[in-house]
């Protein structure tokens, strides 16, 4: 099991209320450049290049490069390739749990650049010849993701895994029923949906040991002051997890540029982060054979016995942020074919607004036994300050043949901090803090591009980009899992290629494909939970491989 030794507090499905994590510090602050089709062809190695309005997000000296306006627009088609199957344990070739791997695509149009920038020549020969004053839309993260897996399993479930924490933390069955549990009982809302839903329910003689409706047990009483309940899945469970991902981050930068003698080039952004973030995840557990888990159910001091069907659980999570920062680059032309650039971004203050609800059903031979229970929609407000981040850059060119770019970006993660909203919440987020001082550091981002040009209106272009993890490397910790963590301290890689084509006019055309590779992902659908008296049950394992295709087309004109 590829588990880690970071303990969180339990992730917002199990508590249902605002419990931000590390993971969603970094997810919010990652910069994962699109641009136009030209800048994304090379692998958005532009920091010492600039001349496209996609490259001025990379450096803002980009602009006073070009000395002419332009205006670009570019539509796109995203891919997303999502794998997801069950994992064996260590030294076993079955899956425990979720054994059938399931590949899935998923297609979305956007529109990933729009940009405008004026030129303004001075006509002087040294000193600031020229002036340039632009407004770009770029897309710098994109979230979407579309997978699913499912297989037969018996020897856990996701309600066994819920009557287990109840049981542990030792809640009140009357005060979960209550028609405000919801809104004030201290439980976490998972727990208050399970117990309004059928999906757990405490032993006739003892109230504060919780089974599931998938469970058998066996009780011995012997010690009065030691009542063992042992629980097993009573029989074979087709379970399916579902998960749906979709969102963008966008900056709008408002740049200005200088051209100073043709020699040195700077710039300089006043920039506005915004994202939204929408996920939906979905359990659902099928009886194989319903005989296998008979209920009995105390009907007007009658006990009539019905069988479980099935189950189905459904969290839906929402996020969205705006933010500001300042951005300021420097390009320098030191011999005649080499460019040296350099970037440095402010810290981001992003105010984030998140939504959250849950809602659960179980079913019975019997519909008269069906139960099930929706949340409210909980909200919570709370400022993130993602971290300074440097860009440093290299290129050469070849006359009017072609040139070759290298970049490197470095941004220490560790510096992020969740802030409150108001001094009345101090010390809300001490706990994540620390985490992410812990847990998180730097990200090392190489990118190369080159471009060739046969003829001068026509371009071949290609590149290649990797980042590594911030993630520091993690050891074993006991029997807790969490949700949606990835495994060691892997690397995001892209490559991409692409054409271009520009008129002896103003119109200027440019196609590119990128392939991005993310890191594998281990998902826990559920916590392990107390077997027997000899250990512990684990949950499943779940590998998620996840790559994107972006195809984008830029269409500009320069005047």
């Amino acid at each position: 099991m590829k588990k880690t030794a970071l303990i969180l507090l339990l992730s917002a499905a199990a508590f249902g209320m605002e419990a931000q994590s590390m993971y969603d510090a970094l997810r919010f602050s990652e910069n994962n450049y699109e641009g136009t089709a030209r800048t994304m062809a090379m692998g958005n190695a532009f920091t010492a290049l600039g001349g496209d309005l996609g490259a001025v997000t990379i450096n803002p000296a980009g602009s006073a490069v070009a000395k002419y306006s332009q205006i670009t627009v570019s539509p796109g088609v995203n891919i997303s390739v999502n794998t997801a199957g069950g994992t064996p344990l260590p030294g076993e070739t079955t899956p425990l749990g979720f054994g059938e791997s399931m590949k899935n695509s998923w297609s979305r149009f956007n529109i990933p650049n729009f940009g405008v920038a004026m030129n303004f020549d001075t006509h002087r020969t040294s000193g600031i010849k020229n002036l340039n004053i632009g407004f770009v839309v770029n897309t710098t993260n994109r979230f979407q993701e579309s997978l699913m897996t499912a297989g037969e399993h018996s020897g856990t479930s996701f309600m066994g895994a819920e009557a287990a924490f109840a049981s542990g933390a030792g809640y009140d069955f009357d005060a979960l029923l209550a028609s405000d549990a919801y809104d004030y009982y201290s439980a976490p809302w998972r727990t208050v949906m399970a117990a309004q839903s059928g999906m757990i329910n405490p032993l006739t003689d003892y109230p504060d040991i919780y089974v599931a409706p998938t469970e058998g047990f066996d009780i011995d009483d012997s010690d009065p002051d030691n009542v063992l309940v042992n629980t097993y899945t009573a029989g074979p469970l087709d379970q399916s997890y579902q998960r749906q991902t979709t969102g963008f981050k966008y900056d709008y930068v408002i740049n200005l540029g200088l051209n100073i003698s043709d020699f040195v080039y700077l710039g300089a952004n006043l920039g506005i982060t915004s994202f939204n973030y929408d996920s939906a995840t979905r359990y659902i557990e099928k009886a194989v054979n319903p005989a296998d888990f008979e209920n009995i159910f105390n009907v007007e001091g009658q006990d009539v016995p019905t069988y479980f069907n099935d189950m189905m659980y459904d969290y839906r999570y929402s996020a969205t942020g705006t933010g500001i920062y300042g951005k300021f680059g420097v390009i320098v032309t030191p011999l005649k074919n080499l460019r040296l650039g350099a970037a440095i971004q402010t810290p981001t203050s992003t105010t984030i607004t998140e939504n959250w609800s849950e809602s659960g059903s179980t079913t019975y031979d019997d519909p008269s036994f069906n139960m099930s229970s929706e949340s409210p929609v909980g909200e919570y407000r709370y400022k993130l300050i993602s971290p300074f981040r440097a860009n440093f850059g290299a290129a050469w060119t070849f006359g009017t043949f072609g040139l070759v770019s290298v970049d490197y970006e470095i941004c220490d993660y560790s510096a992020m901090k969740f802030k409150e909203m108001s001094s009345m919440q101090s010390g809300e987020f001490d706990y994540q803090n620390e985490d992410i001082r812990t847990f998180m550091g730097t990200s090392h981002m190489l990118r190369a591009g080159i471009e060739i040009k046969p003829v001068p209106q026509f371009a071949i272009r290609a590149g290649y980009g990797l980042a590594t993890s911030p993630e520091k490397i993690q050891n074993e910790y006991g029997n807790i899992v969490y949700v949606g963590k990835i495994a060691g301290n892997t690397m995001t890689q892209k490559g991409s290629f692409g054409l271009g084509y520009s008129s002896n006019g103003s119109f200027f055309a440019d196609l590119a494909c990128c392939y991005t590779k993310y890191p594998n992902e281990y998902i826990y659908p559920y916590d392990d939970y107390a077997f027997d008296e000899n250990g512990y049950s684990l949950t499943p394992e779940i590998l998620h491989k996840r790559s994107l295709w972006n195809i984008m087309l830029t269409i500009g004109f320069r005047f």
